[in-house]
């Protein structure tokens, strides 16, 4: 086969980042923020009903499109095997460029399991603290103890309803990814 002809643009190349984070946080909402495709509503199936999955694109220029993943939560409260979820969630992590685990700041124990999945698998990640109501109650650094994060994790607020916010949420991801050393894992 004879080389791409000098008229037709080149194919994009594709980036995932994965929204993951406990039942009612925002991530559906995150990730409509900033899409620039209505949020589709995936449906995974699981072995007894469907479970969704909210996929959003940004197209960064002619070169790169991100998709946004927001990973269905194991604590769905109509979930009937959350076995199958993980096998989901592998699937959904395989080539993830990074990840956002949105944390609720009065639940963030709600968000341990989204955090020890990431790290496990060695995949890039930071904490968005919802700020829905615009207050922020404890710093970055209290978050980051409560939670156990190691110190180069980011901590970052956010309102996942205000565009601008969740724009300055996945650049600090990028800058994260980039910074950070790629160890070997599985996917």
């Amino acid at each position: 086969m004879g080389p791409m002809p000098a008229n037709r643009p080149p194919v994009p190349k594709a980036l995932k980042i994965l929204v993951a984070g406990a039942f009612g946080v925002g991530k559906t909402t995150l990730v409509g923020a900033v899409s620039e495709i209505y949020p589709l509503n995936l449906l995974g199936m699981t072995e007894d009903a469907p479970t969704p999955v909210d996929l959003g694109r940004i197209t960064v220029d002619h070169d790169i499109v991100v998709y946004l993943f927001g990973a269905p939560e194991l604590d769905h409260p109509t979930l009937p095997n959350p076995e199958q979820i993980w096998v989901m969630w592998d699937e959904l992590a395989t080539g993830a460029l990074g990840a956002v685990v949105l944390a609720d700041i009065h639940h963030l124990a709600d968000c341990t399991v989204a955090v020890d999945y990431f790290r496990r698998l060695r995949i890039p990640f930071l904490v968005a603290v919802n700020s829905f109501d615009g207050k922020y109650y404890y710093s970055a650094s209290q978050v980051r103890n409560a939670m156990d994060l190691d110190p180069f994790v980011p901590v970052v607020m956010c309102d996942p309803r205000d565009r601008h916010s969740v724009k300055g949420v996945l650049v600090s991801l990028v800058e994260h990814v980039i910074w950070t050393p790629r160890l070997p894992s599985w996917n």
